[in-house]
């Protein structure tokens, strides 16, 4: 096991792929959450929904792609852009109170709306921004994203500066 943990961590490509599946783990978590528990989700909410979605997607391009440097820059990007959206999120909740997502209706609430309707399942906005809703150990769930997207964006920019390991 000590062994298998060890190859995991050297190995660049594993991390990737490890960040992609909680990513997919993630959103699967999030809607489950929010149907079993009547949550809404607001435009942040699911363009971050969509940003572990796109982790997804890039990580399944390691399997036929064999730059893991320019990959993980993708990832790391991807990830950075979450870590903005939830901690923008976040400074609404804890500090904005009664303040819409963003001002009038950006490009991207736009987009949200446009989605929401294609897959309204995954996609659907129908909360405010600045109400947390669900607390876990005391953080709310973009409190919880800004860690999960922290974390991966850290591990994305680990892998893009590790050598891959040469087969024997």
């Amino acid at each position: 096991m000590r062994k298998l943990l060890t190859t995991i961590w050297l190995n660049p490509r594993w991390q990737l792929a490890g960040i992609g599946l909680a990513g997919l783990a993630l959103v699967g978590g999030g809607v489950v959450l929010a149907q079993t528990l009547n949550l809404a989700a607001c435009s942040l909410c699911i363009l971050q929904r969509m940003l572990y979605l796109l982790l997804g997607v890039e990580a399944l391009l390691l399997l036929g792609v064999n730059f893991h440097r320019l990959l993980a820059l993708l990832m790391a990007v991807t990830a950075a852009t979450g870590v903005f959206i939830a901690a923008y999120q976040t400074w609404l909740q804890r500090f904005a109170k009664g303040i819409s997502c963003g001002g009038g209706q950006p490009w991207w609430e736009q987009f949200v709306d446009w989605a929401g309707k294609q897959l309204p399942l995954l996609f659907e906005a129908s909360g405010l921004c600045s109400e947390a809703g669900w607390v876990f150990l005391g953080l709310s769930i973009a409190e919880w994203s800004l860690l999960f997207f922290s974390a991966m964006m850290l591990l994305a920019l680990r892998a893009l500066f590790i050598a891959v390991p040469r087969r024997r």
